[in-house]
Parts: structure tokens; sequence; C-alpha cells
């Protein structure tokens, strides 16, 4: 096979993937935008009710579409895998042109959460304080690194439902519990022996010196890890 055919094959993935406009483009612009006016109501309840605040607003609500790219991940492999595989697509291309796709719409989630940032930082938070996509930690290190790490962010959680989709296709429901289990042990026991080696305050320092683009580039080392093992165990699933 030609690079060229299966350049051909990995757009038609992109396209077949597209086709759901809910899944990739509406649903997580639908619980952004509701995340937000939700969360300027609850600002703008603070802000009309407390006289004296003397403090900015920032709360947790922007993270709801970065972590529904879980549920993206998941279906982006349940829904349209059966269908690739019908179509004589090789699961190489599948797995290349899926994970394009994701980047696509994590570039525009992206995209809203720096415009979004930027207007903050315009306005002082919307003219009273309160921010919803601006946060001091991330964008003190400019809009680059910002970008850098909502991107990558929205990624790890793809990746994270893709592969616990392929454990499920591959192995069925006991190993991907089991699998889950397994993971919590072993954060567990990461625990148990940092608290008796009594490093607490020593991850803690860590965890306050740590930057954006040090954040990012953990999470890349551990989104190929987690890509790297979905495309090994997709080879084998059965659709």
């Amino acid at each position: 096979m030609t690079t060229a055919t299966a350049t051909l094959r990995t757009g038609k993935v992109i396209r077949m993937q597209l086709i759901n406009k809910q899944t990739f483009v509406w649903m997580p612009l639908l619980i952004l935008g509701a995340s937000f006016v939700i969360t300027m109501l609850v600002y703008g309840t603070i802000a009309f009710s407390v006289n004296d605040r003397t403090e900015p607003m920032y709360g947790g609500g922007s993270q709801a579409p970065l972590w529904y790219f879980l549920v993206v991940g998941v279906q982006a492999l349940s829904f349209t895998f059966p269908f690739s595989q019908a179509l004589s697509i090789s699961r190489r291309e599948f797995f290349i042109g899926t994970f394009a796709t994701a980047c696509i719409t994590s570039l525009t989630l992206t995209a809203a959460f720096i415009v979004g940032g930027g207007i903050e930082r315009a306005t002082d938070g919307w003219g009273f304080d309160a921010y919803f996509f601006y946060l001091p930690w991330i964008w003190d290190s400019g809009p680059i690194a910002a970008m850098i790490l909502y991107f990558t962010i929205a990624m790890l959680a793809f990746t994270i439902g893709f592969w616990a989709s392929t454990l499920y296709k591959r192995f069925g429901l006991v190993w991907l519990i089991a699998t889950g289990i397994g993971i919590a042990l072993a954060i567990l026991v990461a625990a148990f022996a940092i608290s008796f080696a009594d490093e607490w305050p020593a991850v803690g320092r860590w965890l306050a010196d740590l930057r954006p683009l040090e954040a990012a580039g953990l999470i890349v080392a551990i989104d190929a890890v987690l890509a790297g093992l979905s495309y090994v165990t997709i080879r084998r699933a059965i659709p």
C-alpha cells in the first residue's frame, strides 16, 4: 500500500468520525457553554450579594468539557471501529485517523479557552473580577504555555477513554475492571510509600514549583504510553 493510499484512508477515518458531530463537536461546546453560563450566574450572585468582596473569583467549571473527552475516547472506538473494519480500513489507519480527529477537536476547544482567557484578562474578569477560563498559574507562563497545557489535558482525557475502550473490546469487562483496580492499588501503594518515608512535604514543594510546560511534558509522556498501549491492544481487538 502506498503512502498516498494510506493517507487517503486515514482521511476517510477522520470524515467517518466527524459524521457524528454531536460526539466530537456539539457536545463539548454545549458542555462548555452550559458550564460557563452556570458559573457566571453563581459568580454574579456572589458579586451582587457580597459588598466587601476583595478577592477574585475562580472556579473549576471550565474542566467539565475537558473531562468529557473521556467519553469521546470511549465512543470514538465503540461507535466507529466495527464500521471501519467493514470498510477494509486497517487498524493502524483507524488509530491514526481517530487520534487526528481528537487533535482537531482538542485544538478547537483549546482555542475557545485561549480566546475566553484573553477576554477575561482584558476585561478584568468580565468587569467584576470573575474568571472562568483564566487561571493565573497557567497564564502566568503566557498564552502559548496555556494553550499547550489545555490541549494536552484534553488529549490525555481522550486517550484514557480510548485505552479503556480498547481493553474492553480486547479482553472484556472483567479485565477492564481488574485493570482499574490494579491502577488504584498502585496509587495507594505509592501514597503509602510516600507517607512512610515522610516525603509529602517534598512532593508538595515539587507540585508548587511545577510550571505549566513541565506539567504538559509529564502529561504528554503519560499520553504517549497510553496511546502506545491502545495501539498494541487494538491490533487484536474484536470489532
